[in-house]
Parts: structure tokens; sequence; C-alpha cells
């Protein structure tokens, strides 16, 4: 739902803008819809399409859970897509005199009153131009700054620790950890396959290892073959430290044991699952990483026929990405704004950046293909530099504060989870609409100049053509 209601948003707003600035140059409904959607719809498409293949790209980590998730988005997205191409025309066309009638009166009031559309948004653009240097500089440091935290993030998974302190969950676990120690409430399960006396002294041995503050007592099966112990660690479930001790006793411990003992050893239990939920997670990322961001560029490079494009959009959206997970490390994981510390949910990450590469995207080609429009037609790089944020601003910024209140919703929660997940995609959009792509895009688009449109021969042969808007002289 918070998908289709974000992506819906974009892809009305910005078929319906573009209808609407037909109508206002003089277009009869039906030839401004045609236009709309031959422009703009087109734009939607390749925007769609983008969303869905970053979705899919979770399908590389391997996790069923989150597989289930990446195909349901998907489909979600595939929906909310088609409608906007297919219902929403239908709409346009069922009240197009009412539009056209509501639409001219509000033209009309505002070129009485000496107003320009896209007046302020062009004399941002104008701004930019003047000093391109200087406004991205400040604009990359200071995300980099808010990105910095997310080089500690640590994976792992929210408990009873972290509810609010007036449940008694966390009045029970607080009780339990002060009374019995700070890991009683996630201890580490350990299973000796052997005879019994192997799993004594494994239990013995266990008990002296480093990090462990006690071991409970060998429970052997009926017929000695499988020995179970409770490992209970120094730390609390959450902390570092136990999962430094997970992977301690697996490779450390455990090897010598099982040389000494001839019994297989195991780590286990809940706690032991969680880390190693966020182990394989860490562990596939850059590959996640790499299938998405390859497959996109790839996209883009057919759609604007560029190299220096596709690789601004890659860098842009992991920076804002990386913004989002530097502003979740720093209110949950160090405990901002007096929020109770812990991990962050260690499928969070890959999921917010799935969701938020597609919809950064989205912002990316409904930006430049109407860059890319006016350079089409004036040949006047700064020209359509100029004109595509005068175009596009209102309604990305509109897109992206609709979307901001939406995923921000989610913070009003009591759930954890959801809090991050709300935070995280909230300071993505909003890093997103108003930094990226109103102030560094037309820096770099400014500095790059014709060179943005750059594609060797070679290249230019192979790759098939592939038209995202035609010219609006065509």
């Amino acid at each position: 739902m918070l998908v289709g209601l974000g992506v819906g948003v974009d892809y009305a707003l910005l078929i319906f803008y573009r209808y609407r600035h037909e109508l206002t140059a003089g277009a009869d409904p039906a030839k401004a819809g045609r236009k709309a959607l031959d422009a703009a719809g087109r734009t939607v498409f390749f925007a769609g399409c983008t969303v869905i293949i970053a979705l899919l790209g979770l399908v590389a980590l391997g996790l069923g859970s989150l597989q289930g998730v990446a195909l349901a988005l998907a489909l979600t997205v595939l929906t909310t897509m088609a409608a906007s191409l297919v219902l929403l025309p239908a709409l346009l066309a069922l009240f197009a005199q009412r539009i056209q009638r509501h639409v001219l009166k509000h033209a009309a009031k505002s070129a009485a009153k000496g107003k320009t559309e896209g007046r302020r948004w062009r004399a941002l653009a104008a701004a930019v131009q003047r000093r391109p240097l200087p406004a991205l500089l400040i604009a990359v440091l200071a995300l980099l700054a808010l990105s910095a935290p997310a080089l500690s993030m640590r994976l792992g998974f929210a408990d009873a620790g972290n509810d609010p302190k007036t449940s008694t969950s966390k009045k029970a676990y607080d009780l339990l950890a002060e009374g019995f120690g700070p890991s009683f409430n996630g201890p580490l399960i350990v299973l000796a396959q052997g005879d019994e006396a192997a799993g004594q002294t494994v239990q013995s041995a266990l008990a002296k290892a480093e990090g462990v503050a006690a071991a409970g007592p060998a429970m052997p099966t009926e017929d000695g073959a499988l020995t179970t112990m409770i490992i209970y660690p120094r730390t609390a479930p959450q902390a570092k430290g136990t999962a430094d001790l997970v992977h301690h006793l697996r490779d450390d411990v455990a090897p010598g044991l099982e040389r000494e003992t001839g019994a297989k050893i195991l780590v286990g239990g809940a706690t032991a699952a969680s880390q190693d939920f966020a182990d394989t997670v860490e562990q596939r990322l850059p590959l996640f990483v790499a299938v998405v961001v390859g497959m996109s560029s790839l996209l883009l490079m057919l759609v604007f026929r560029s190299v220096l494009i596709p690789i601004k959009a890659a860098l842009l959206n992991l920076l804002s990405i990386s913004a989002a997970l530097g502003a979740m490390t720093l209110v949950f994981q160090e405990g901002l704004f007096g929020v109770q510390p812990g991990p962050i949910e260690a499928f969070l990450p890959v999921l917010i950046f799935a969701i938020v590469f597609g919809l950064s995207m989205d912002y990316e080609v409904f930006l430049i293909s109407r860059i890319h429009e006016e350079w089409e037609r004036t040949k006047d790089h700064s020209l359509a530099v100029r004109e595509g944020l005068a175009s596009t601003g209102k309604v990305i910024t509109a897109a992206g504060a609709i979307m901001i209140v939406v995923f921000g919703a989610f913070m009003l929660s009591t759930d954890r989870m959801l809090q991050q997940f709300g935070l995280g995609l909230a300071v993505a959009i909003l890093v997103d609409a108003l930094v990226i792509r109103c102030l560094i895009v037309p820096a770099i688009m400014q500095l790059f100049g014709t060179w943005a449109w750059w594609l060797p021969a070679p290249l230019a042969r192979r790759l098939p053509k592939v038209a995202l808007e035609r010219p609006t002289n065509s």
C-alpha cells in the first residue's frame, strides 16, 4: 500500500501536469490527452520499469522472506503503472470539459496577476547555473556528512528490550536482565552431536570460553546421541559483543572441540539466527546493489543515449539512500532524540534501497526526460536545464511532499520496525526531491554541458534506439 500510494501519486501527477500544460498552451482536450500520454506516458512507463527492476533485485539476495515482498511490490507498481496509462487517460477524457474549464480559469487568473508558470524554479536553476561548482560541493558535502553514521550501522532485530518503557514486556525484560544478567533474555543454544561424554566435555569448555558468563548443564537425549546446553553471553542479545561471541564460538572454539571429542557442534538459538540473517544480508548486499544499479543504468543508457547520465543517476541515488540510512543510524542505533538505542532491522536497508532507488529513478527520469526534450528541441543546453527544472520542479516536490507525509505517518506507530521504515523513506524522499533534483542535478548538468549526451559511436551503433518523449513541436 505504501509503495502503491507513492508511485501512484508520482505517475498521476506527472501525466496530469503535462495534460494541464498542453491545455494552457491552447490544445483541445483530446489533443492534450494524446500529447500528455505520448510524452509523460512514456516517461511513466520507463520510470515504472526501473522501479520494478529495483524491486526484483531483491530476488538476487536469495532470502525467501524478501522474495515474496519483492514480487508483491513489483506487481503493485506494475498495476499502478497500468492504471496510470489506461485508467487515468480515460478519466481525463470523461471529465475533459470540466477540467479544461478549471485549468483555463486558473491560468487566466495567474496571467492577470503577472505570474509565469515555473518562474521560481527557472530562477533557482539560473542561480545554480551561475555557481554550479559551489552549489554542487555544498550539497554533496552535506549529504556525505549525513551519510557518515551509516558506516557504523549494525544490523539485527529488535526485541522486548526496545519496547516502550511503559509496556509490561519491557518491564519484564528489564527485571529479568537485572536479576539474571543481560543475556538471560536471549541465550545461545549449543547442540553437540556425539556421545554423552563428548557433550560434558563441550559444556565444560564452553563455560570457560571468553565472552561466556555461564553455561547451563549438559542435557543429553535418552540415547545420549545429542546433548543440548544453554550458553549465556556476558552481553545483551542485541549487543555487538554477543554477535562477536557467536562468531568466536563457531569459528574458534567449536573446531578445536570437534577435533578433541569427535562430536559435531552447532551454535543456534533465536539470537544466533538473527545474527545469521544479518550476516547473510551483509554478504549479499554488494551483489544486490550491482544487479539493481547495473540493470537500471543500462535502461537509462538506452533511453537517453548517454553514458554520463546513467552514472550520475546511480551515484546520486546511492547518495540519497546512504543519507537515509545515516539518519536511521543516528536516531535508532545511536539513540538521537531520546529513542531507545538498538540495531537496525536487518532486512530494512535492502528493502529501503530497492524502494528508494526505484522512486529516485522516477524523479531522475521525470527531470532528465524534460531536459532532454528541450535539448532536442533547442540544442541550447543551459536553456534545456532551466526549462526542464521549471517544468518538473513543482510536480516533483509536490509528489515528494505527499510521499513524505505518507511515509512519515509510520513514525507515529509504536512499532520500532515501522518507525525505522517510515523515517528512512521520508528522509530519502526529502533529500532526493529537494536537494538532489533541485540543486545537485542542475549543477552537474551545467558542468557536463553537451557532454551529458555523449555516447561512443561504437556503442551508439549497437544499442537499440528507444524514444522516450517526442519534442513538443512534433
